[in-house]
């Protein structure tokens, strides 16, 4: 681990120690308008695409919790596949997503940052098999060490209605797993260190942000409310990119005036 001084503050530094330790925080979100502004977007969409809907504007979240009362599992994938494409062409849902994870992302990952093109939507329906997510660490699979994942569920999510995550601390057990276990199946490995997961609990009004390099992922969700959640990556513009191209999947959302003018710099020729 490079050893580097820190000019932090004490609420950076203590933020920045939980998520080292934890790899992951919850935090509440202050910009509460937005976060309805957000919800209100996918509300409008199910709407929508589902015509027998029966909507009463202060019950947001039973319609959301209970939406497998209407969608069947072999609907499942269409209709979220609806409504994300419906909910990205909200042109201003991005920077909606960015403000109210802005203040936790400055601190971990910095001011410049780049934010991926589209937001992605989870639906897990109760007893559901087909949107599962088994254990795997995004790096496995391409995805630069750079990125961080901002998670924001738009309904509250606890035990198998959440995800897991495996701490910093327990990375060590995969490991010896890997070494033990040659070619062995996402499965296998997840009952090796089952009892070392841990469920994150987190509500509507949260935000989650987490290391994508330790290993997460879900299972059927056995409660009796569906869960929504979204997820976005993000990473410093300037940081390494791996498949997850500038450009292709990732955009600058906060560049500073002083690298604005230096990348457009050219020096002067000289006769």
């Amino acid at each position: 681990m490079v050893i580097m001084t820190s000019f932090l503050s004490e609420r950076e530094k203590k933020i920045s120690k939980e998520f080292d330790a934890n790899g992951f925080i919850v935090k509440d979100i202050k910009d509460l308008s937005s976060l309805k502004k957000i919800r209100n977007t996918f509300i409008d969409s199910i709407k929508k695409n589902i015509s027998n809907v029966s909507y009463k504007k202060k019950n947001d979240e039973d319609l959301l919790n209970s939406i497998h009362k209407k969608v069947r599992p072999e609907k499942l994938n269409g209709f979220r596949m609806q409504i994300i494409n419906d909910i990205n062409k909200n042109k201003n849902l991005r920077k909606l997503y960015y403000q109210i994870s802005r203040e936790y992302l400055d601190i971990l990952l910095g001011n410049e940052l780049s934010m991926q093109l589209r937001i992605n939507l989870s639906i897990q329906l109760p007893k559901d098999n087909s949107s599962l997510l088994p254990l795997h660490s995004d790096v496995w699979s391409g995805d630069s060490p750079y990125e961080t994942v901002v998670w924001l569920p738009l309904v509250d999510c606890y035990k198998t209605k959440a995800m897991y995550i495996l701490p910093p601390k327990k990375y060590g057990k995969l490991k010896s797993v890997f070494l033990k276990e040659n070619n062995a199946s996402s499965d296998k490995i997840f009952n090796k260190i089952k009892k070392d997961l841990k469920w994150i609990t987190i509500k509507y009004g949260q935000v989650l942000i987490f290391n994508q390099c330790l290993p997460h992922g879900n299972v059927v969700n056995k409660e009796t409310e569906t869960r929504w959640s979204l997820n976005c990556r993000f990473k410093g513009v300037f940081s390494p990119y791996k498949d997850k191209k500038l450009g292709e999947f990732f955009e600058p959302i906060s560049l500073r005036k002083i690298s604005q003018l230096a990348i457009n710099y050219k020096l002067p020729k000289i006769k």
